[in-house]
């Protein structure tokens, strides 16, 4: 979200790059019920240790049982999934904070993730 608001300079710019943000965690809503009636498939698995829908997912298949190096990899999982999207947020921001008033496209933002200055 930080990325976001330091890349934009308006609400109604903003709304093009939420939508990549929020659909995983629309996703995991979808799929909720799917994974309570199957703890244990594979879909439920692989959703509860992808970061993005780990933090809905896990919590789903938690009252059902869930062994423990399952939920330690998870864990792990989305803290180096945090450090990795903060280190990105920070490029971002470092960049597109002093880029005010320019338009921002999905390719600029991926120029500036890997700028060097």
């Amino acid at each position: 979200m930080a990325a976001v608001g330091s890349a934009v300079d308006s609400e109604a710019d903003s709304q093009q790059f939420m939508m990549p943000i929020t659909i995983p965690l629309i996703f995991s809503f979808v799929v909720a019920q799917t994974v309570m009636e199957n703890p244990d498939g594979p879909l439920a698995f692989w959703l509860s240790i992808f970061p993005l829908t780990s933090p809905i997912i896990m919590m789903v298949r938690i009252p059902f049982g869930v062994e423990i190096w399952e939920l330690l990899l998870s864990m792990s999982l989305l803290i180096l999934g945090f450090i990795g999207a903060t280190w990105m947020a920070a490029k971002i921001y470092r960049t597109g904070i002093l880029m005010y008033g320019k338009k921002v496209t999905y390719k600029e933002l991926w120029k500036w993730l890997f700028y060097k200055g």
